[in-house]
């Protein structure tokens, strides 16, 4: 199993245990190579919740760059109720995760088509 296989088994599993739905493998894959070599950086793999810079990193280069979507309020309510869903206590949100129920929140699974 590959390096990336096991990451995305782990993401698998978060959006399971975590946020208690049964994860679309094949989107869930797609958007984890979409994130390139993020997801092997320790730093850049996990999404900082309560940082307001990180946050409008996820707004400014995934939800208006890779997702197409106009800026507004509807985007920060969209990261606000993804990282709730995650859970605020939970310290490792990972990025892969947090574009994954971005992408489903807004129905944009055809970007990774």
């Amino acid at each position: 199993m590959s390096k990336r296989d096991e990451l995305i088994t782990k993401y698998a599993a978060d959006i399971k245990d975590k946020i208690g739905q049964t994860p679309d493998m094949d989107l869930l894959t797609k958007v984890t190579i979409g994130c390139g070599p993020a997801i092997y950086n320790a730093d850049a793999a996990t999404v900082s919740g309560t940082d307001p810079k990180e946050l409008d990193t996820v707004k400014q280069n995934f939800l208006i760059k890779k997702l197409g979507l106009a800026d507004g309020p509807k985007l920060d309510e969209a990261i606000a109720s993804v990282i709730d869903k995650y859970g605020k206590s939970n310290r490792n949100k990972y990025r892969a995760v947090v574009y994954y129920l971005l992408t489903q929140h807004f129905g944009k699974e055809a970007a990774y088509n």
